[in-house]
């Protein structure tokens, strides 16, 4: 049996920021997959430590060491057992002639493996986990790296950030009865709104103060980039950014301006950054440990 691990992909380079890979206690972990060829021996007989769910139907458990660990096993057209993990847990693809006793003996074989790598994915999900929104009156979120209040107002036009007793509040043209998914889409056009004042405001400041020139830009609502640079000058910016500082924002604005000169990540790139703006590196170490897909919208 012959084993080979699967190197995630590296983030995409010269064309804008992407969600990268900062420290490994820190970063949002690629699925872990592994592959395990497959010869067609007779089998050993089943180790004694792993029993396995004889229910039928994909969602599946064995039991490692005492422990339950639930996967779920897929058939494939392939010629090797793959192991992946990923916020879903444990994902096993397998030939359809490969008989579950062997899979279960292939899953004892990596125990270590498995155990080590769900055990790093539920660390790093503990720790990026935002609270989630309750969409509703009095309802909580971030914007520009501070904490709002939801606020229903039938007697309002339109929506407005406005001070209350305790802090900032956005009030909603809402009634008080509205329904989470309204509330939520009256939300998300708001912050929207917000990003494309906010965003096009740090876009030409910073722009003009440094002498540079970009053809056009436009929100992204990717899950992969909070922003991007095409060759031909036009950028474009993650609106969920406004959860976050200014300086954040800013470095993200120099990153993709610092793309108009250099479309790479050499060390030619990087200084472009620094003359953009200096003292970046703070904000940059910040939201390489933020993950798009823990964001509440």
């Amino acid at each position: 049996m012959t084993k080979a691990a699967r190197a995630p992909a590296s983030p995409r380079r010269g064309v804008g920021l992407a969600v990268t890979e900062p420290a490994p206690s820190q970063k949002t972990p690629a699925p872990v997959q592994l592959s395990l060829g497959f010869d067609v021996p007779a089998a050993p007989a089943a180790p004694t430590n792993a029993t396995a769910a004889a229910a039928p139907g994909p969602d599946r458990h064995v039991v490692l060491s005492g422990e339950r660990c639930s996967y779920t096993l897929r058939r494939a057209r392939r010629r090797t057992i793959g192991f992946q993990i990923d916020d879903r847990g444990l994902t096993i693809s397998a030939p359809r002639w490969v008989s579950l006793r062997d899979i279960e003996i292939a899953i004892l074989e990596k125990e270590r493996w498995i155990r080590t790598r769900l055990e790093q994915w539920r660390q790093w999900r503990a720790k990026r986990q935002l609270p989630q929104v309750n969409f509703a009156d009095g309802g909580q979120l971030p914007f520009l790296g501070g904490t709002i209040t939801l606020r229903l107002r039938a007697d309002l036009r339109a929506s407005e950030l406005a001070a209350g007793p305790n802090g900032d509040e956005l009030r909603l043209a809402l009634p008080a009865d509205a329904a989470e998914v309204q509330v939520r889409d009256a939300v998300q056009a708001w912050l929207k709104e917000q990003a494309t004042r906010v965003l096009g405001e740090r876009l030409d400041a910073l722009s003009t103060r440094n002498g540079v020139r970009y053809t056009s830009w436009a929100l992204s609502s990717a899950r992969s980039q909070w922003g991007s640079c095409a060759a031909d000058g036009r950028i474009r910016l993650n609106w969920r950014l406004v959860h976050f500082t200014l300086p954040v924002i800013d470095y993200v604005v120099a990153h993709e301006l610092a793309h108009l000169k250099e479309l790479n990540h050499s060390p030619q790139f990087w200084a472009q950054v620094a003359r953009l703006l200096p003292g970046f590196e703070a904000a940059r170490d910040h939201i390489r440990k933020e993950d798009l897909a823990s964001l509440p919208l």
